[in-house]
């Protein structure tokens, strides 16, 4: 790397908005990866402004740190991303993204017809959960996530 292309993790702080501490975390979860010079300071490249911008946006939207370390993990390392690369990362985040606003509508259309009605109709509520059958899908509310619930069909 060159001394054009790397920076300080102060200047990298200023330039994200980010704190020096949150940048250590962020690079101790594998969001970004410093260099050290002679004297150990750590030197980040310019292209780690877009892994954290990256990492901020995400989070924003609901994705765990683990999840974006394992997006960014599929970039070169040592080496800024090319645009053929930032596309790529682009879909597959664009996948997930699709995948969580679909929930979200479906959520947003349950609780507006489920809870705010007030009926109480265990026959037909999807939150109802008799025998706790749901826990083999797995933890949280699960026929609002969208699997298919055991509701007994009318006789």
């Amino acid at each position: 790397m060159s001394a054009t292309e790397v920076m300080t993790i102060g200047a990298l702080a200023e330039r994200t908005g980010l704190t020096t501490s949150a940048i250590r975390f962020y690079e101790r979860k594998g969001i970004v990866t410093a260099a050290r010079n002679a004297g150990g300071q750590r030197r980040f490249m310019r292209a780690d402004i877009r892994r954290l911008s990256f990492a901020l946006i995400a989070q924003e939207f609901g994705f765990t740190i683990k999840e974006i370390a394992e997006q960014l993990a599929t970039l070169p390392p040592g080496r800024a991303p090319s645009k053929a690369d930032w596309t790529r990362l682009s879909k597959q985040f664009q996948t997930h993204l699709n995948r969580r606003i679909a929930r979200m509508e479906r959520l947003r259309t349950q609780l507006e017809g489920c809870m705010g009605c007030g009926c109480l109709s265990l026959d037909k509520c999807e939150l109802y959960n008799a025998g706790d059958a749901a826990a083999s899908y797995g933890r949280g509310p699960r026929f609002i996530y969208g699997d298919k619930s055991f509701k007994k069909e009318p006789a």
